[in-house]
């Protein structure tokens, strides 16, 4: 591994070396929280709002509610993408219910009150690992969103439990590499998705074979080279709000 992990990829990473990371909060002056997170060349534009009143579901539970919208904006990608409105494309409501229910993992509910956090996510360009990022600036607008309610007396303390980050990981030609690009995940022969929190945990693990099975062993290896990516995810989350759970 300490070989393999010596080889240069096209932009120059080690295979377990992320793209630069930068998580750059309040860039919306109307949503309590917002991050724009960015990936090397993927940009998430996060932003959370809050609503008092939950959905009708949810009604009588004496908790809150906490959910995601995502999209692609048509000039995200190097072909127009087409806006999706009204018709909502599968692949887009899949992330954002992956964004949702990664978020809800930590946060007591019951703390909120009646009220329903919302975290827009727009890709604003794409160049691979756009669900992951996502997550990770969603966490920090999520967080200010919430401290916002605080600081305006609305609810008595901050209702997360802990941080929530993801990373994208892959196969390309037979060899292990971290946080893959656009290039590399159009070639990916295995393609993972990994969501964790700050203790470690992991709330999701998406992995496929596109091209070909693979075995424990390189799934393990995948999931420790994902789950250290999260670590120093959550600790730049950590560095941009001070959060301490």
């Amino acid at each position: 591994m300490a070989d393999s992990c010596a080889r240069e990829r096209r932009d120059g990473r080690a295979e377990n070396e992320m793209r630069p990371v930068t998580l750059t909060r309040n860039v919306m002056k109307n949503a309590l929280g917002s991050c724009l997170a960015e990936f090397g060349d993927t940009r998430v534009l996060c932003a959370a709002t809050i609503e008092e009143d939950v959905p009708r579901w949810r009604k009588g539970a004496h908790a809150g509610w906490v959910t995601a919208e995502y999209a692609m904006l048509p000039a995200s990608t190097s072909r127009r993408t087409k806006r999706e409105t009204p018709a909502r494309k599968g692949r887009s409501m899949e992330i954002e219910r992956l964004i949702g229910r990664s978020l809800r993992t930590v946060v007591n509910l019951r703390t909120l009150g009646e009220i329903t956090v919302t975290v827009d996510c727009d890709v604003i360009q794409a160049d691979g690992g756009t669900r992951t990022a996502s997550i990770t600036g969603a966490w920090v607008a999520l967080h200010d969103a919430l401290l916002a309610w605080v600081q305006a007396g609305r609810i008595a303390r901050l209702p997360l439990t802990g941080q929530v980050a993801a990373i994208s990981m892959g196969m390309v030609d037979g060899r292990l590499l971290l946080d893959l690009d656009y290039p590399e995940d159009s070639q990916a022969e295995v393609d993972m998705n990994l969501v964790g929190t700050d203790d470690g945990r992991i709330v999701e693990i998406q992995g496929t074979g596109e091209r070909t099975p693979f075995d424990r062993e390189r799934l393990n290896a995948l999931l420790d080279m994902g789950q250290d990516a999260i670590a120093r995810l959550v600790a730049l989350q950590n560095e941009v709000t001070g959060f301490r759970a």
